[in-house]
């Protein structure tokens, strides 16, 4: 069945679209909104970036899993190039914006490739859920990537949605990983997970005492 411009359509008469997807949590609303939308979503994985091959295997075990059970989408396992990220990424260390900008290039590029190959024309990343990502960086790089090769770039803010994912995901039980992926961001998690602590602890303290709080780290949810 085609629609008015001549777009395949797919399950209940919705538009196909190709969702890379960074975890399954990440991945939930991204699926419900994409679908009232009118989208059909067939989800894309290839994350190389996340470190260890352990921690890769057990957020692919969990996507495909609420994929399979729950959400009934289709998964497509893509390449992995872990030399093709060492080489491309991991120079940058951390720097932040050039490491993520590289990243999201290689990412979605396959993803890309991958829609081109399986005969899809949008293209989409649940990238756009998480606050914690370099949001206009990551719309910047889909755009590109989709635009060289023929593909229409379905962009989104999903981070208002992100609250009510991370409740979907708890009642589901699912795993929820406290890092980006890759060993830099894992560093910078822990990172900024102990100045969150230590923040906290100096603002109960400036309560009690009925004095101004210290500043909020800017990345800390108010």
């Amino acid at each position: 069945m085609d629609d008015m411009d001549g777009t395949s359509l797919g399950a209940e008469g919705r538009v196909p679209l190709l969702l890379h997807a960074c975890c399954g949590p990440c991945s939930l609303e991204p699926v419900k909104y994409l679908r009232l939308e009118g989208f059909e979503p067939t989800i894309c994985w290839t994350n190389p970036n996340i470190q260890p091959k352990a921690e890769h295997d057990r957020r692919l075990d969990v996507l495909e899993a609420w994929a399979r059970d729950v959400a009934h989408v289709d998964v497509i396992v893509a390449a992995d190039d872990r030399d093709a990220w060492e080489r491309g990424v991991a120079p940058a260390g951390f720097d932040r914006e050039r490491r993520c900008r590289a990243c999201y290039a290689i990412r979605l590029a396959e993803s890309c490739r991958v829609a081109r190959e399986r005969g899809f024309d949008y293209v989409s990343t649940t990238l756009a859920v998480s606050p914690y990502q370099l949001f206009d960086t990551c719309h910047e790089v889909l755009e590109a990537v989709a635009k060289a090769n023929g593909l229409v770039a379905v962009w989104r803010d999903f981070r208002p949605h992100y609250p009510e994912s991370v409740e979907d995901s708890r009642d589901l039980g699912m795993y929820r990983q406290n890092y980006c992926g890759c060993r830099f961001s894992s560093a910078e998690a822990a990172m900024e997970r102990h100045v969150a602590r230590d923040w906290r602890k100096a603002a109960k303290v400036a309560r009690r005492e009925g004095r101004e709080l210290p500043p909020r780290p800017e990345y800390l949810p108010g």
